[in-house]
């Protein structure tokens, strides 16, 4: 490490605790400050803090290996999350959600259900799939800082109690950037968040611009075409996958074999399968969500949203494609030899690359960029997962009466229990590929049914929110449990044959699991009180199967209309999904050479850009602010 680039690391890491720190005297006057910024922070803010908060390291770096492999197409692997939901939410759902006028996700699930029995269970069921969610996140993050600390920094942090090993070296680095990030973050809530990610979104833009700039000037497309095959530049494929490399690196194709990713039409069809039912739940109760109820008015929640899809994919892949041109030039040739590879060494060639392939000076902004990265996505579900534990739960219903410094003080304690559980939880994680493929398919999968009826089915109650949502949160962590522990079962057996297999092929039967709980939830109970249904679907205006309650309203007010917006909402979100895309193939054939494909991608962004000016954008201006 150059006193340069370690100069450039310690100037980052002083000025965000420092700027974090400054600012959080506006987080001490209540929970709405702390946690929703006092709905006072401008739209765009808001859409760079949301931008940043989903430029994270760990999905960086997993990114860049999936690219790497599999190649152009890979960008379809970001359709497991699915990265698309933000499409919907910026078409439809952050004008539903914003209209209610809450703190939390949980507390919103109150004015779908009310505030009885089922309503108080639905309540308290997302609060508790929200801390989940946001453990399983930490742990997902500290498996892929520790990875990057420990390849870029020359120093062994391994820490001994007597002869064991209390903390690995890997352990010993994440430990300390998330205590760092921690600080900050408890100290000033989402003031101190937004003015942080802020600060890093820009520090990403450079690094990003400087890593394609360096490989644009350095390596040339003979050095380039020599080591890729046209199938690798393909962005389309069938059903399964053809070969992806020549054969002087058939060891890349044999590891695409092993994946389980080879019947790729499958992989997809499962994403696009999961990634409609999944988009239209919308934003799972986290940092996006509080961005969205963040918002000044309904306006601004959709002028956000979009802002979020616009400035996020271009930066972020002129850095991951940038990355991987360095690696397959330098790196490519050398790992052919390696008959051992697994996906295991494709998660470390982002730090590889940082750390022996790009010069000083860059290495240093690079570094403080990513490592911005982390701190700011982070620092996202640190605000936003402790905010359940006191708005939804201590406050609601162990001390409902207490000073607002009461509050703070739960909610600091609240955040240093989540980031503990995240970190113990992560001890246990095998990669970040196997924390990345349970949060997308199987916990969120267990998010996806109840989310979904919640917005389209009048009947759907409480209870059925409750069941639907509890019997799929079981589901999900027992697949956990079976993955983490699968070196104990006989080769051969179910259950070894179940860990082996893929987790987004599991979806289905999670799936299924969390709708028949729900099915079951509300077929056995009582409707939701018609007053409630009334005032949520006159405020929220969502389309789907509300005749009972849409004709109790207009029997009130003969001027109230339906909202017949579904087909016109879907045909921008297809838009806008292939909109999104041009934006991530767009930096990827840029930085690879492929110049009739670069004017491609440009030519299908600015056609889909004018198209969602005219379908979206000009709806969104005539919102009332």
């Amino acid at each position: 490490m150059d006193i340069i680039d370690l100069s450039i690391i310690i100037f980052y890491i002083l000025l965000t605790v420092g700027v974090g720190v400054w600012i959080s005297k506006k987080a001490s006057k209540g929970l709405d400050e702390y946690f929703l910024g006092g709905k006072s922070i401008k739209w765009y803010y808001l859409g760079l803090s949301n931008g940043s908060g989903m430029f994270d390291i760990s999905g960086t770096a997993w990114m860049v290996g999936i690219l790497f492999l599999y190649g152009v197409k890979s960008f379809m692997f970001m359709w497991l999350w699915p990265i698309w939901n933000q499409i919907f939410v910026m078409m439809f759902l952050a004008v539903w959600i914003r209209r209610s006028k809450v703190m939390t996700g949980s507390e919103w699930i109150l004015t779908r259900f009310g505030d009885d029995k089922a309503g108080k269970a639905s309540h308290i069921i997302v609060a508790i799939f929200a801390i989940v969610s946001a453990i399983g996140f930490i742990a997902y993050f500290f498996e892929g800082i520790g990875k990057f600390m420990t390849v870029i920094l020359p120093w062994d942090l391994t820490l001994h109690l007597g002869q064991a090993i209390l903390f690995n070296s890997e352990q010993s680095y994440a430990l300390i950037i998330i205590f760092l990030t921690t600080v900050y973050t408890v100290k000033g809530g989402m003031f101190s968040v937004v003015a942080t990610e802020v600060l890093q979104y820009g520090i990403m833009v450079i690094a990003g611009l400087l890593v394609a700039g360096y490989t644009l000037i350095h390596f040339t497309d003979v050095q380039i075409t020599s080591v890729i095959s046209e199938e690798w530049k393909n962005v389309f494929f069938g059903w399964e996958l053809d070969a992806q490399w020549s054969s002087k690196y058939e060891v890349f194709n044999n590891l695409i074999n092993s994946e389980g990713y080879k019947m790729f039409g499958a992989l997809v069809g499962m994403s696009l399968f999961k990634g409609f039912f999944a988009s239209i739940a919308g934003p799972t109760p986290s940092y996006d969500l509080q961005r969205i109820l963040s918002t000044k008015s309904v306006k601004e929640a959709a002028y956000m949203s979009g802002f979020t899809n616009l400035i996020l994919f271009i930066p972020r892949y002129l850095l991951i494609a940038g990355i991987v041109v360095i690696a397959l030039v330098t790196l490519a040739p050398e790992m052919a030899s390696n008959t051992s590879l697994n996906g295991a060494d494709l998660e470390i060639l982002l730090p590889k690359i940082i750390n022996f392939h790009v010069p000083v000076g860059i290495k240093g902004l690079l570094l403080a960029g990513l490592l911005a990265a982390f701190m700011s996505t982070f620092s996202a579900f640190v605000n936003a997962g402790p905010a359940y534990i006191v708005n939804d739960i201590y406050k609601k219903y162990f001390k409902p009466k207490a000073t607002s410094e009461h509050y703070i003080k739960i909610s600091h304690i609240a955040s240093f229990i989540v980031v503990s559980l995240g970190v113990f939880m992560g001890f246990f994680a095998d990669s970040i590929n196997s924390l990345t493929l349970w949060i997308t398919s199987s916990l969120f999968g267990g998010y996806v049914a109840a989310n979904f009826l919640k917005w389209v089915w009048w009947r759907f109650n409480g209870w059925g929110y409750f069941w639907g949502m509890f019997t799929g949160l079981v589901v999900a962590s027992l697949q956990f449990v079976l993955d983490q522990s699968k070196g104990s079962f006989v080769e051969g057996s179910w259950l070894y044959d179940l860990t082996e297999l893929q987790a987004i092929y599991l979806f289905p039967i999670i799936f299924g699991f969390s709708i028949l709980g729900s099915f079951l939830g509300t077929f056995f109970t009582r409707p939701t009180d018609i007053f409630v249904l009334k005032d949520f679907y006159k405020n929220v205006r969502p389309w789907g199967w509300w005749k009972p309650v849409y004709n109790a309203v207009k029997s009130e007010d003969i001027s109230f209309t339906k909202n017949i917006d579904f087909r016109a909402d879907m045909i921008n979100c297809a838009i806008g999904i292939v909109w999104q895309s041009s934006m991530i193939v767009f930096p990827i054939f840029l930085l690879i050479r492929d110049y009739p494909k670069i004017i491609i991608s440009l030519i299908v962004f600015l056609v889909t850009s004018i198209i969602l000016k005219y379908t979206w954008l000009d709806k969104v201006r005539k919102l009332p602010d």
